[in-house]
């Protein structure tokens, strides 16, 4: 009996002390069970791209495989791709220290409905887990999708390869398409470039040369980029119009529009960079790649135009016409306008405009063309307004004949000629005086000429001057002659004199330094409004420093109080003044520092300083 209660006495003591021991070591290394966890979203819409990412909580593993995907409901566009990530942490002596591995996936929903995507599996230290299963609905219909491709880092993880990998001309291409590879002269042609990536691109630079041949317009892309995910030879790839061009042929003939070189930067990932490093000294765990792509070259055939009209405006496309007319009725001397509308789509830019044709009874001025039109993938749509602006001379009534206007026709492959209404117009007199048919007694045909030839004759009085009277070499002209040239004398000497004064420094810098000094305690009087002590002590002290020192002419090294002293009583300036110079500038020192009123030591000072330069300045005026 004794031996079995000593055993149970022993017993007991080993559970007292394995009993901490096991929930110190055990329990922690079982509540880091290793778990594979699924995530996505719960809610997407058709056409929409999503993530699918799998993460387990140790890097020791093998043989992921993920559950049967709806093949109906969901799309693979890219994956898996695999990223690690560790972390240390240290906790009163404690270091700890945890891994995960993440499995991720693009998917691209297909249909509405609610669908089960299974769990996958995964080997754990030689043992199997499985993730949990994810239930997504699907409704509606994505708005837009892509990445950014104006620089900054992408959105989608996956195209991020390894730094080093290749990137071949399958990974990262240009395809260029025209919309018409043969077209008539000035018939607008789309020239269009796409990029097709499976990688990272983040920057991408190419300019159109000048095309011979061609009159060349781009069309306005917005900068920031919006990919779309589209299936090219069996593969998705990433897709977005870079730039489009319309052209407009200016020779027939082949032309050819030659391969053009784009500069692209493409991210990848280095792996291989330290976590301290990227976190604490800034370090990336990308790097940049240069990459050139080139894209293709398009040919393009242009047939000449049939045989030209004549009237013939140089327009191709389809356009229509509509003139308008202010008035019908007038007098003359008063303005007409006559408005002539051009809409359509085609070389708009690039036609003549219209011939409105008025009788030589009128004046008629340059026509105003106003530009309604924009750029299109179809070419220059809108309209062209040609305002024509006349002015009838005589009275009467008169005819204008119909506008037409002639173009080629590229749907139906021949010209056409539109036509418009004709105006008749009746011209009043009007009120002011006016040389009329009548009055000039002659016909029609005679005033023909009366712009080009006598003009309208003139009446009154007139000052009559005989031929051969010539201001040249009159008694008036050697007086003007003689006037200009006692000018020129007068100002010779003057600026001459002002020259041979400005050359001698010493005296300039004398004749200066009062209106300097001037200038400086004027800057110190508003400085002492604004009650700003340390800068009015600094500028009325440059002032007496700077003022002695053009006056004198005495250099800035050899600035002290006894040689201002002794320089100024050398110019018979008295005792007394020179002692109060000094003493407006050891004044101006002291009181920087000096306690009391402020602004009273700033008016005293200011007093001072005035009252010294002044006398200095009357004294040595008067005895030069």
């Amino acid at each position: 009996m004794v031996l079995n209660s000593n055993n149970k006495v022993e017993n007991n003591r080993w559970v007292k002390w394995l009993l901490p021991f096991y929930l110190l070591v055990f329990l922690p290394l079982s509540a880091m069970a290793q778990t594979l966890k699924a995530n996505a979203p719960q809610q997407v819409a058709v056409g929409q791209q999503f993530r699918l990412t799998y993460t387990v909580n140790s890097q020791d593993v093998s043989n992921f495989h993920i559950g049967q995907i709806p093949s109906d409901a969901f799309e693979i566009l890219m994956g898996p791709s695999t990223s690690t990530q560790s972390s240390f942490s240290m906790v009163n002596g404690r270091t700890t220290q945890s891994s995960s591995v993440t499995y991720t996936y693009i998917l691209s929903a297909l249909k509405n409905g609610t669908f089960t995507i299974p769990a996958a599996t995964i080997n754990v230290d030689g043992s199997q887990i499985s993730s949990n299963a994810l239930k997504i609905q699907v409704s509606g219909t994505a708005q837009g999708n892509g990445g950014r491709a104006q620089g900054g880092r992408p959105q989608q993880q996956e195209e991020l390869r390894s730094a080093g990998s290749t990137i071949s001309g399958s990974d990262l291409f240009i395809q260029v398409s025209a919309s018409k590879k043969r077209v008539y002269e000035q018939e607008p042609v789309l020239l269009t470039y796409k990029v097709y990536t499976l990688v990272a691109l983040t920057q991408l630079e190419g300019k159109m040369p000048d095309l011979k041949g061609f009159h060349t317009q781009e069309i306005p892309l917005p900068q920031e980029k919006s990919f779309k995910i589209e299936q090219f030879n069996g593969r998705n790839y990433k897709t977005v119009t870079w730039s489009q061009y319309v052209m407009f042929p200016q020779m027939s003939g082949k032309l050819q529009v030659p391969p053009i070189t784009f500069n692209g930067i493409v991210l990848q990932q280095n792996r291989n960079v330290d976590p301290f490093e990227a976190f604490f000294n800034g370090g990336s765990g990308y790097i940049e790649v240069k990459k050139q792509i080139q894209a293709p070259g398009v040919n393009i055939e242009v047939d000449p135009l049939p045989t030209r009209p004549t009237g013939f405006s140089g327009g191709v496309g389809k356009f229509s016409m509509k003139t308008e007319i202010d008035k019908t009725e007038l007098k003359t001397n008063d303005p007409l306008t006559i408005r002539v509308t051009i809409t359509g789509t085609g070389n708009m830019k690039l036609m003549k405009a219209p011939e409105v044709k008025f009788t030589k009874d009128f004046d008629a001025y340059d026509v105003k063309v106003t530009d309604k039109t924009r750029l299109t993938t179809s070419g220059l749509e809108g309209s062209m307004i040609y305002e024509y602006l006349a002015v009838p001379r005589h009275q009467g009534k008169y005819h204008v004949p119909p506008v037409e206007f002639t173009y080629f026709d590229t749907k139906e492959k021949q010209y056409k000629t539109l036509t418009s209404e004709a105006y008749d117009l009746a011209v009043a007199k009007g009120d002011g005086d006016e040389t009329t048919v009548q009055s000039y007694g002659g016909s029609q045909e005679d005033i023909q000429m009366l712009a080009n030839d006598i003009r309208y004759i003139k009446l009154g009085n007139v000052n009559m001057q005989s031929e051969g009277s010539l201001f040249f070499a009159s008694t008036l002209y050697w007086i003007a002659l003689a006037v200009l040239v006692l000018v020129f004398i007068l100002l010779f000497v003057v600026f001459r004199q002002r020259a041979i004064e400005n050359a001698d420094l010493v005296k300039t810098r004398g004749k200066k330094a009062n209106k300097v000094a001037v200038k400086r305690l004027k800057k110190a009087a508003k400085l002492m409004k604004d009650n700003k002590p340390g800068e009015f002590y600094d500028e009325t002290l440059r002032a007496l420093w700077g003022y002695v020192g053009d006056k004198l002419n005495i250099p800035v090294e050899q600035l002290s109080r006894d040689n201002i002293s002794d320089r100024l009583t050398e110019r018979n300036v008295n005792a007394e003044t020179v002692k109060q110079f000094i003493e407006a500038i050891d004044e101006c020192e002291f009181e920087r520092y000096a306690p009391g009123d402020p602004k009273g030591n700033m008016n005293k000072v200011y007093q001072m300083a005035m009252t010294a330069i002044t006398q200095i300045a009357g004294t040595i005026k008067s005895k030069n």
